[in-house]
């Protein structure tokens, strides 16, 4: 027996005690748990009548619930999701937008590239690790699903005992969407059609799900009064309930089908403090300009007049004389009551073809002193890809380097790795294009273009810059904003230009000393941008516009590096093209 406290411990039962106090102690100085925990989720995924503007249409919910549940995690966390496909007549996949994937290039949730969808009544487990701190997404990676509500966020906070670089009280989170009345099988229909039908500008906006269609039957006579209900309970506009003198940490992120927007809180600045799960150097803004897949955020205090309640406002940018109403929702002072309108009307909104103040938000995008994850000073190879609209067979396509993306029946993961070299073409796409002879800003007489499902093999830990060249399209006088999402990788943006790129000048322009690094970024209206990114993560990985109907269209590619490093692949990704008979759940 010895004494402790001034009790008797039996010596067995002090070695146990003795051992657990070390290892508090232990998990004290290291500043962090001893173990990372599991997080375990169980969704059904299926449709279901909702109004989130007020017009009831089929959507995608997960557990009855669009936006989905938010994953709410720590750093080195194991998430754990067993996903049942309720769809009944649909496939699905749903994609981890800025999770790495390290070890786990099976669960990036990629149809066609990382996995064989998941198959009406069956149940897919995805398992991973999410090792960086910072707000993420997720959702839908087949078919055009996404833009029918099926996604949500991926909150992922520091180890206990370690701090952010800022602080603030309340931390919420906002997802802006638009909104389409038709069903993404009438759209993916349209896109595939001779004659060519373009899916149309969004009817709505959403904030967080929530929007607001006009029901007025002077505005749309054919509507029956009971599929449009201005008084759905589920069209009631978003509201955030703020305690005057609190400062709020907003994590916001653009989840469009097709929109590039701005958001705004009427009266309020709005400091950026985080792009994409990296630290920003802080700078201030009152429009806050977001592109589809990407994530931000703003600290915002409650320091105007508390007796009246502001308008939360998301608006089109960069699409010609945009019809889509904003999105509106309502900033609410305690104890305000919630239901109570501002005073004022919506502030309008930027300018949508002026891309000065667009630009110089990029431009003042810099990583955070004390978190500058410094490039290579060089690149290993650089890939410049000019984004085109073609014509194959008389479809319309988009295109890079004058080759439209077409993906594989057998995904690009498995027929890599098992060394199926019969399932994809085997010639690598273009590392550019006609750079000395090309003009960007007009219509091009010959339109037509090849379509590809080849890859772009890249040497394990090699250094990749990639130039993304805007251009005009098969409309005269028109180039689009697009959003390009990279799966696998966070890389550092170097720089936007406008014009074309000119590659002696432009890149002793880059920026060396304090890019942020991103895993979306925008290429602008006959503009470029730089990225560089290292390839080390073993695995096959698209990078593609986050414009449903583009990519859907061609517009993206796939990156190949270290497969013989991949290890074993799970059973359960298998099932379709060569894989058939392989599945196992």
């Amino acid at each position: 027996m010895i004494f402790s406290n001034m009790v008797l411990i039996p010596k067995c039962k002090s070695r146990v005690i003795l051992f657990l106090w070390l290892l508090g102690i232990i998990a004290l100085l290291n500043g962090s748990a001893v173990e990372a925990r599991i997080r375990r989720y169980k969704w059904e995924v299926k449709y279901e009548y909702k109004s989130p503007d007020c017009l009831k249409k089929l959507v995608i919910t997960i557990n009855g619930r669009t936006p989905g549940p938010t994953i709410t995690a720590q750093q080195n966390d194991t998430i754990i999701v067993e996903l049942t496909n309720s769809l009944l007549t649909e496939n699905v996949a749903i994609h981890w937008h800025g999770i790495r994937q390290i070890g786990t290039p099976w669960f990036d949730g990629t149809e066609g590239v990382t996995q064989c969808p998941i198959l009406p009544g069956t149940t897919f487990k995805y398992q991973f690790v999410v090792d960086r701190a910072g707000t993420y997404l997720y959702h839908a990676h087949y078919g055009m699903q996404r833009e029918a509500g099926l996604y949500g966020s991926i909150i992922v906070g520091l180890p206990d005992g370690k701090s952010e670089p800022f602080t603030y009280d309340y931390d919420r989170n906002i997802i802006l969407n638009d909104w389409y009345h038709k069903s993404t099988y009438e759209q993916a229909a349209g896109l595939s059609a001779i004659p060519f039908q373009w899916v149309g500008e969004p009817e709505s906006l959403l904030i967080h799900g929530r929007g607001k269609f006009n029901c007025s039957t002077l505005i749309t006579p054919s509507l029956d009064a009971g599929i449009c209900n201005a008084t759905n309970p589920d069209c009631e506009p978003f509201r955030l309930i703020a305690v005057p003198g609190k400062t709020y940490r907003l994590r916001i992120s653009s989840l469009t089908a097709l929109s590039a927007l701005s958001f705004q809180i009427e009266g309020h600045n709005m400091t950026v403090v985080e792009a994409d799960g990296h630290y920003v150097e802080p700078f201030v803004v009152q429009n806050l300009f977001l592109y589809s897949g990407e994530t931000y955020s703003v600290l915002v205090k409650a320091d105007q007049d508390p007796t009246r309640n502001y308008w939360i406002t998301s608006n089109i940018v960069g699409r010609s004389a945009p019809k889509t109403p904003p999105g509106l929702g309502v900033f609410v002072y305690y104890p305000n009551h919630p239901r109570r309108s501002p005073p004022t009307t919506p502030p309008p909104p930027p300018l949508w073809n002026n891309t000065d103040p667009r630009l110089a938000q990029n431009h003042a995008i810099k990583a955070r002193q004390g978190y500058i994850h410094t490039p290579p000073s060089r690149s290993d190879r650089v890939i410049v890809f000019l984004n085109t609209q073609n014509t194959i067979n008389g479809n319309v396509r988009w295109s890079v380097n004058n080759v439209s993306f077409a993906l594989p029946h057998t995904p690009y993961l498995i027929a890599l790795k098992e060394n199926l070299t019969h399932v994809f073409d085997q010639n690598p796409p273009p590392d550019g294009y006609d750079f000395q002879n090309y003009d960007i800003r007009i219509v091009q007489e010959n339109k037509n273009a090849t379509s590809s499902n080849g890859v772009y093999r890249l040497n394990f830990n090699s250094t990749v810059d990639i130039i993304l060249q805007n251009a005009n399209s098969m409309i005269l006088n028109t180039s689009e904003t697009h959003p390009w999402h990279l799966h696998g990788h966070d890389f550092w943006v170097l720089g936007y230009g406008e014009g074309k790129f000119d590659m002696f000048n432009d890149p002793m322009k880059y920026n060396l000393v304090n890019p942020i690094m991103k895993n979306t970024v925008p290429v602008h209206p006959y503009g470029w941008t730089a990225l560089r990114f290292r390839a080390d993560n073993p695995g096959a990985w698209a990078f593609h516009c986050h414009i449903e109907s583009h990519f859907y269209m061609g517009m993206g590619v796939v990156f190949a590096e270290g497969i013989d490093k991949v290890g074993k692949l799970p059973s359960s990704i298998m099932g379709c093209g060569e894989t058939q008979g392989l599945y196992r759940p």
